[in-house]
């Protein structure tokens, strides 16, 4: 019975490269992502807050196309921030240490005679 292997067993103790540009990208995604989602959502809030009891159709109109506008860069800004958090987790186990590859045993195949090579 073949031996399990563990998913991910880094080889022998390597020289890591030095963080870079990744990790200071990774330390501000919260607060992008913080101050990208409630930059829009108080800017609709004083929209709705600030609009009159019946506003004319035309107001009404413009006020729901900034909202839309408003949210279609918040949900812009979110895959933005996922597009460069993944680039910055590949970078940094592309960076870390070297991992086992599995093993793959090769067929078994007859021994050729000198003359056939």
């Amino acid at each position: 019975m073949p031996k399990p292997v563990r998913w991910l067993t880094p080889l022998a103790p390597q020289r890591r490269a030095a963080p870079g540009l990744e990790q200071v990208v990774w330390r501000h995604l919260p607060s992008f992502a913080l101050w990208g989602t409630l930059a829009p959502l108080m800017a609709i809030a004083v929209l709705r807050l600030s609009g009159a009891d019946n506003p004319a159709p035309a107001e009404q109109r413009a006020a729901q196309l900034a909202e839309f506008a408003l949210l279609g860069g918040m949900f812009t800004l979110w895959t933005l921030l996922l597009t460069m958090a993944l680039g910055c987790v590949i970078v940094r186990v592309m960076k870390g240490p070297a991992y086992v590859a599995d093993a793959y045993p090769l067929p078994e195949r007859p021994a050729q005679e000198p003359s056939q090579r």
